[in-house]
């Protein structure tokens, strides 16, 4: 545990001098600020048209989400580019012959990359989703019934991605692997968004294949989460003058039908440990 607490500690660090954390901050700040400035000028302009508060909630509701799918791409992005080279970037500059010449364990080497990376990961995910909704709530007044809950499940697919990517990066370069991590996040999502819509036609062969992806790699889970958490209730959108099949439709990539069901969130965190303990026993047996 000493050997998994120093590395992390020294990984964190390293982020630091290079500045990494302080630009996300930075890019981060900006981001809140031009889209509150969005979410400003569209209240104004929704107020001169007359248009109800509880429908303006509803589309303000649906703006956030969207701003939240773009925090997670962003989150994704970020999990991807610490996890890639975390460890492939120590085998190929020989920073690991030096660390592993130690009394080092490899597998304290892993986890405690993982564990330094994870927390900049998780913070990043809890000050701009909170930063985010704090500004929606100041300006527009909508506060997302689940905040807290929403972030959490944000955290969990940057997780998932970070995860994977260091895996990756335990057998292949950091370009190939970060490579990889991208472009399968970006199917998990699409096959996951086409089994929400195989749900409705009542297609089978994409609802099993989306149900298969979602085993494979879980990112998916955790964004369905994160967006039940962030829409309104069925109460809110009865005020809205939204009820019946129209409230029930999802017809829309940034609308699910419900949160993720107990069994799949429980798949998608036991995924993170088994893939955690598969990145440590593929080193073990690495060559360097």
């Amino acid at each position: 545990m000493s050997d998994v607490l120093v590395v992390a500690g020294l990984t964190l660090r390293e982020a630091v001098r290079r500045r990494l954390a302080w630009a996300l901050l930075f890019l981060t700040v900006l981001v809140v600020v031009v889209t509150g400035w969005g979410f400003d000028r569209f209240v104004q302009l929704a107020h001169a048209d007359g248009v109800a508060e509880t429908q303006l909630r509803l589309v303000v509701s649906q703006l956030l989400i969207m701003v939240a799918f773009m925090f997670s791409f962003v989150l994704a992005m970020i999990a991807v580019v610490f996890g890639a080279p975390s460890v492939a970037g120590d085998v190929e500059s020989g920073v690991s012959l030096a660390l592993l010449a130690r009394p080092l364990r490899r597998s304290g080497l892993v986890v405690g990359k993982w564990l330094g990376l994870m927390v900049i990961v998780i913070a990043y995910a809890v000050i701009s989703g909170s930063m985010e909704i704090a500004a929606c709530a100041w300006i527009t007044g909508w506060v997302p019934p689940h905040p807290v809950t929403a972030i959490l499940y944000l955290a969990g697919e940057g997780a998932v991605l970070l995860t994977f990517a260091l895996a990756l990066s335990t057998r292949l370069s950091m370009i190939t692997g970060g490579a990889i991590a991208v472009v399968l996040f970006g199917l998990a999502w699409v096959i996951g968004l086409l089994g929400r819509f195989a749900a409705l036609f009542g297609v089978e062969s994409l609802q099993q294949a989306a149900a298969v992806s979602e085993r494979l790699l879980p990112s998916d889970t955790f964004w369905i989460g994160a967006t039940a958490s962030l829409e309104p209730t069925s109460s809110q959108l009865a005020q809205a003058g939204i009820a019946g099949p129209i409230a029930t439709a999802r017809f829309s990539p940034f609308q699910v039908a419900g949160p993720p069901a107990p069994a799949e969130l429980g798949w998608a965190l036991a995924w993170i440990a088994l893939v955690l303990l598969l990145a440590v026993l593929l080193f073990e047996r690495r060559e360097i």
